[in-house]
């Protein structure tokens, strides 16, 4: 009897998040196990292709070649909506300052010195 592991897939929502257990051959590819997940059937946003979902293991991004080991966790990457250089550039190029943590630092230089 062929060996077999068992990894989690798992897509991330706005609001929830998608986890399925697979068992799959020892020797499965990432690509082997978001195909077993039956992910792309549930979401048919979901792309394997050059320029679609970008896929890893523990938050480190990996090629969907990549072989899969016992317990692993693949993430199937949602695209940014916004690219996070750009928005700094336009809060820049509006004299926005930003406090460490990337929220809106407090400009209200009155109610400092009270």
């Amino acid at each position: 009897m062929a060996e077999t592991i068992g990894v989690e897939v798992v897509y991330a929502l706005k609001d929830r998040q998608e986890i399925a257990s697979v068992k799959l051959p020892k020797g499965a590819t990432i690509k082997d196990a978001v195909e077993a997940s039956g992910m792309m059937e549930k979401y048919p946003e979901i792309s394997l292709e050059k320029t679609g979902n970008k896929v890893g293991i523990y938050a480190k991004l990996a090629p969907l070649t990549t072989e899969v080991r016992d317990r692993d966790r693949i993430e199937i990457y949602r695209p940014l909506i916004a690219d996070p250089k750009e928005v700094r550039r336009k809060r820049a190029k509006e004299g926005k300052v930003m406090k460490k943590g990337g929220g809106e630092a407090d400009t209200d230089e009155g109610a400092a010195s009270e």
